[in-house]
């Protein structure tokens, strides 16, 4: 799906292609240099971290700094999907330290049943979809946060159980406020 935007300095004039440290100017070309960067990134031990806010934003830095300049910094301007807007960047930095300081309340969802941890993730993880914090890779990111907050939560990431289009529709059903698609998907990937 297509990103709505405003006018973005990120992108090469004239064009929706986000500036890239490869020059790729087609966006064919850069989706697919930008996964094959991604995935040997992922494929690397990710950074260790406080599962926090910033520790999250190492994380996209991480997989992503290969490709873009700003990897790992906030989005400065207004983005939207299939006619629903994220959160606009002013509010972005408040609303992620609300839902990174909420998680640490909650212990990081160590201790959970699975089930249990599986409607908190999704909660945390949509409520992340909502603002999508940076201008590209935010999908990516949240599921390597998943995999780490589970991890860290004692249970195993199955990454086989991830279908692209189970994983897309239950992110929008997340963002229309049913999260139990999400949950779902997140039990059958601990399972």
């Amino acid at each position: 799906m297509v990103y709505a935007a405003e006018a973005d300095p990120l992108c090469y004039p004239g064009t929706t292609v986000l500036r890239n440290r490869l020059d790729v100017q087609d966006q064919a070309g850069l989706d697919e240099v930008e996964l094959a960067l991604f995935l040997i990134r992922a494929d690397e031990p990710i950074a260790s971290g406080a599962l926090d806010y910033a520790h999250y934003k190492a994380i996209h830095h991480h997989l992503f700094q290969d490709i873009y300049d700003w990897a790992g910094e906030v989005r400065a301007i207004r983005i939207g999907k299939g006619g629903n807007w994220f959160c606009y960047p002013e509010y972005i930095d408040a609303e992620m330290i609300r839902i990174f300081d909420d998680l640490a309340v909650a212990n990081y969802l160590v201790g959970l049943w699975p089930h249990d941890f599986a409607v908190q993730a999704a909660h945390v993880l949509a409520e992340i979809n909502a603002v999508h914090p940076f201008r590209e890779g935010n999908g990516r990111t949240q599921l390597t946060f998943l995999a780490v907050l589970a991890e860290h939560a004692g249970f195993t990431f199955d990454d086989d159980a991830l279908d692209r289009d189970r994983v897309l529709g239950a992110m929008i059903g997340s963002f229309s406020g049913d999260e139990q698609p999400l949950a779902a998907l997140i039990a059958d990937i601990i399972a």
